[in-house]
């Protein structure tokens, strides 16, 4: 916004998020303090470094400074044109960081996205592109994103090297759908992806029968693939992983996560995942906690009606993501306490909120 100061922020934690609203709302922000803990290696980190980038490539006229201790960061955003972009992710961070929030600009540029990333595709620390795959993208299309809305998996790659490549491509969104979700319903079905990778497909058969010997005690309709990837398509580096997807009857989608871990059993492993989504599930929520952000976020961006969603209890991530978002758009939510597990009832006011992008093509 011209003529308006730029917003100032401390810290690292929520960088990314804070850099969306940013681009969304076109408020200039200043970063201080960037890693200022890390007295040895204070400042930027690689992997934000290409996050930036990342951002620059979607964005025409938008301007990036950095001071040159890496410790201030200031952002002045541009016009969010889409388009078709390559961009190779550091192996400090998976894909899941990059595209996480990557999808939640996309919808709003000038020109429909066509996105190539190379990287790693599963780990432990940011969400894994099955996950992106096959519950992130199914909820924006809650919001009315559905046409052409892709994200397919070209090459795995596991960590440290990683090595694997997906391509991301999605339409822009004319306009935002309200979201009425007020019941969670019963289960109605339980789906699973075993992946394998440069290791024997035996691997992902035991995860799958582990995580659906524990699951089956609760629901009859479990049902876990195995995608396993040789040669070329299986990157750098050897793993494997589970993702497990629950949806209701009113189609809500849960969802919860694990890679392999070093001096870990096989079978653990798909226990581990199927424990972390009943885990999800006894909480309450139409989503699980890692995707809380993103709900609110279209929520917010919805036209001027009421929107309404079941969480389960908010995590730090979400409440920091609330309070930038009135910083940003001056948007407030009222939450309802459900008496179950600390589940709470989200409602907001969209704002309305027009594709300037779209409207300049």
């Amino acid at each position: 916004m011209p003529g308006t100061l730029p917003l100032r922020f401390t810290g690292h934690r929520f960088f990314r998020q804070r850099l969306v609203l940013a681009t969304l709302s076109g408020r200039a922000i200043i970063i201080e303090g960037m890693h200022v803990e890390d007295i040895q290696e204070p400042g930027l980190r690689d992997y934000e470094v290409s996050f930036l980038r990342l951002l620059e490539r979607c964005t025409h006229g938008s301007e990036v400074q950095v001071d040159h201790t890496g410790t201030r960061v200031s952002y002045r955003p541009g016009l969010l044109v889409g388009g078709f972009i390559e961009h190779a992710c550091p192996t400090s961070r998976a894909i899941g960081y990059f595209l996480e929030f990557l999808i939640a600009l996309a919808p709003f540029g000038k020109k429909p996205m066509h996105v190539k990333l190379t990287g790693i595709t599963n780990d432990n620390v940011d969400p894994t592109v099955d996950t992106l795959r096959a519950v992130i993208l199914p909820q924006m299309q809650w919001f009315g994103v559905e046409d052409d809305l892709e994200l397919k998996i070209l090459k795995r790659g596991a960590a440290p090297l990683g090595g694997g490549e997906v391509r991301f491509v999605c339409p822009i969104l004319k306009k935002v759908s309200t979201l009425q979700m007020a019941e969670v319903g019963k289960i109605k079905k339980i789906r699973g992806i075993a992946y394998a990778a440069r290791i024997s497909p035996h691997m992902a058969n035991r995860v799958a029968d582990a995580a659906r010997g524990l699951l089956t005690r609760f629901l009859p309709d479990v049902y876990v693939y195995t995608d396993v990837y040789k040669g070329a398509d299986a990157g750098l580096s050897p793993g494997y992983g589970l993702t497990l997807i629950c949806e209701t009857q009113t189609g809500a989608l849960i969802s919860a996560e694990c890679a392999y871990q070093p001096r870990s059993y096989i079978k653990d492993l798909g226990v581990r995942a199927a424990r972390l989504l009943l885990r999800e599930i006894q909480m309450g929520g139409a989503v699980a906690t890692s995707s809380q952000w993103l709900v609110l976020l279209m929520m917010a961006l919805g036209p001027e009606d009421v929107s309404t969603i079941r969480l389960g209890m908010l995590s730090n991530f979400t409440m920091q993501f609330l309070r930038d978002l009135r910083t940003f758009m001056n948007v407030t939510f009222k939450f309802t306490n459900t008496g179950k597990n600390g589940g709470v009832q989200a409602s907001c006011f969209g704002t309305g909120f027009a594709n300037i992008s779209r409207r300049a093509a």
